[in-house]
């Protein structure tokens, strides 16, 4: 396949590496196996997606060269999230943005939260707005109540990974789920990624209930988009590439819905078109 593909769709979350890469100090995990960008655009085209964008593992920190050389590769057909410090410098950011980067992403997971309305995180989430990127979380569903009106002054458009990770799906009745559905509807500039429903373990159908919860507070199905988060690091025995495509079809039913989520959302958020 070459890259001037019929867009098809749009895999918004995969992961590639090497465990013999240099690797960030203090990971809290490191691979022990290759996730090759080949691999996943294997499994891509079995699928019958055509693009899709590699997000900056944590374990690399700031080193965003794997995925830099995998944009060069299928400059037409890809697009990366990378890992920054708030104060890069500018010649920095304008060089990963020439190499097909899109967006900066703060992986939360296991952090102190910090004042995320203060100056100096403000000037950051400014300085990605100007140049069009996104800010992709990846946190807590509980703790999205206070990030977005934290992230709010900036007008820097911020995804949310994974659902948000609502451990058991969204329970609207709980004050915590409610709160963060309420600051959704106050959020003009946030998105949601609906991915990986198993790493806040999901059934079919609660990953469906919180769909319904998540769309009630966007006011539609515009602000969704959908990835795989292949390789399904610390899943890998759980599940596949295949199983979480038959998911996501078993979440979209509607074919509208489906190439709004896919296609028309992702290509424009995510700089395609």
């Amino acid at each position: 396949m070459t890259d001037s593909l019929p867009m098809t769709g749009i895999d918004t979350h995969a992961h590639i590496f090497d465990p013999d890469a240099p690797m960030a100090p203090g990971r809290r995990y490191a691979p022990t196996y290759v996730a090759s960008v080949t691999s996943w655009l294997s499994h891509m085209e079995e699928a019958g997606i055509s693009h899709g964008v590699l997000v900056q593992p944590s374990f690399y920190g700031t080193d965003n060269a794997l995925i830099a050389e995998a944009l060069a590769e299928h400059p037409g057909r890809l697009r990366g999230i990378a890992v920054v410090d708030p104060d890069v410098s500018e010649a920095t950011l304008a060089r990963l943005d020439a190499q097909g980067f899109v967006g900066a992403r703060l992986n939360l997971v296991g952090r102190e939260l910090e004042d995320y309305s203060g100056a100096a995180w403000q000037a950051f989430f400014r300085r990605l707005a100007g140049i069009g990127w996104q800010v992709e979380i990846q946190r807590a569903f509980e703790d999205f109540a206070l990030l977005l009106p934290a992230l709010a002054p900036s007008g820097c458009a911020v995804m949310i990974d994974h659902f948000g990770l609502p451990q058991g799906g969204i329970d609207a009745a709980n004050p915590a789920h409610a709160a963060v559905l309420d600051a959704l509807r106050a959020a003009p500039n946030a998105w949601v990624k609906l991915s990986a429903p198993y790493r806040s373990d999901q059934s079919a159908a609660q990953a469906t209930t919180s769909l319904r919860h998540l769309r009630e507070a966007l006011g539609g199905m515009e602000r969704f988009v959908w990835g795989s988060d292949w390789p399904h690091t610390q899943h890998e025995t759980v599940t596949d590439y295949s199983e979480q495509v038959e998911r996501m079809r078993t979440l979209l039913p509607d074919p509208a819905d489906r190439r709004r989520v896919l296609v028309e959302t992702p290509a424009a958020l995510f700089r395609f078109t």
